[in-house]
């Protein structure tokens, strides 16, 4: 009889196979539930022995000593983060280092993409000290919590004022630019009051991925302990089964890649920038992006202390 494993994870398109049962295995019978929020604390939820979790966060149990939850090094979420810092149509900012001196939004301080960002702004000699950061929600349809998280610093990292939406905040000119891990609703339309602002971020991102070798990984799948303990081939098989699942949706959307009237474009394109690696699971492979990672949370002053790519995932650097 398959073991049961319960997972919980956002509602990623490349999970379809495995969500319907076109990618299975015989000895595991998972049921994942499609989450809006990821587990805060999956290693004392009843409801799972699985979940997507933020890449910052695990980092986070991992440098306090938390044993509870094991990480997979399969990146369930990973992407760019050029992409994601938007301003106003009418704003002169152009360039990642333009932000110098601005007052920027975050939607979290600690969020694993919001890391990554502030590294690429970084990279263009722009660093936390040389901005004014507000964290804060994105629209009205987020709810108001506390997005600081312990690390705010009056004059230099501080709450939204008011509470405000951030895209409103940016619209009336309080705020000069948002790190957004989501583009806001009505971004794409014409009328929109917002854009990008690099005008061309494909090419910043594929001159970023020539640099570094990695596309950013911000969630990973984590097990609990107790779980893993138990049963611990079910790490590698479950790690198999999500890959093979991403393999049979690309082939999908090569097939059936009418689904947008330039999705082929957008399918050559990749191929031509990205190897067909970019999105590969195992330690070894990202080892390289989980340590650049683990150097950002220590650099800016998430983590006291520097990890490791091995204090991360102990389990699979010893089996290397």
């Amino acid at each position: 009889m398959p073991l049961t494993l319960r997972l919980a994870l956002r509602d990623w398109d490349y999970m379809t196979p495995l969500v319907l049962g076109d990618v299975r295995s015989p000895r595991l019978d998972i049921k994942v539930d499609r989450v809006g929020t990821l587990i805060s604390d999956l290693a004392r939820d009843p409801s799972y022995e699985g979940a997507e979790l933020s890449f910052s966060r695990y980092s986070q149990l991992r440098h306090d000593g938390d044993d509870g939850v094991v990480g997979i090094p399969n990146f369930i979420m990973r992407g760019f983060r050029h992409r994601c810092i938007i301003t106003t149509k009418e704003s002169p900012i152009r360039k990642l280092s333009d932000l110098a001196g601005k007052r920027i939004g975050v939607t979290g301080w600690r969020d694993s993409g919001n890391t990554w960002t502030r590294a690429a702004i970084r990279r263009e000699g722009v660093g936390i000290e040389d901005v004014m950061w507000y964290a804060g929600r994105l629209t009205e349809a987020h709810p108001i919590t506390d997005r600081l998280d312990g690390f705010g610093r009056p004059g230099r990292i501080e709450a939204a004022p008011g509470e405000r939406p951030m895209v409103d905040l940016l619209k009336e000119g309080d705020l000069d630019a948002i790190f957004t891990p989501f583009m806001p609703p009505g971004f794409f339309d014409e009328d929109s009051p917002f854009r990008q602002v690099l005008d061309d971020f494909r090419a910043a991102e594929v001159a970023y991925y020539h640099e570094v070798g990695y596309v950013p990984g911000m969630h990973l799948i984590g097990l609990k302990a107790t779980f893993v303990r138990e049963q611990p081939w079910v790490m590698d098989e479950l790690s198999e089964l999500i890959d093979a699942s991403q393999r049979m949706w690309l082939q999908k959307r090569e097939k059936y890649a009418d689904t947008t009237p330039w999705m082929i474009d957008e399918l050559r394109r990749c191929a031509a920038d990205l190897p067909p690696s970019w999105n590969i699971s195992g330690f070894a492979a990202n080892e390289k992006m989980i340590g650049d990672f683990a150097t950002e949370l220590h650099e800016q002053k998430i983590l006291p202390r520097a990890l490791t790519p091995a204090d991360l995932f102990p389990w699979h650097a010893q089996a290397e």
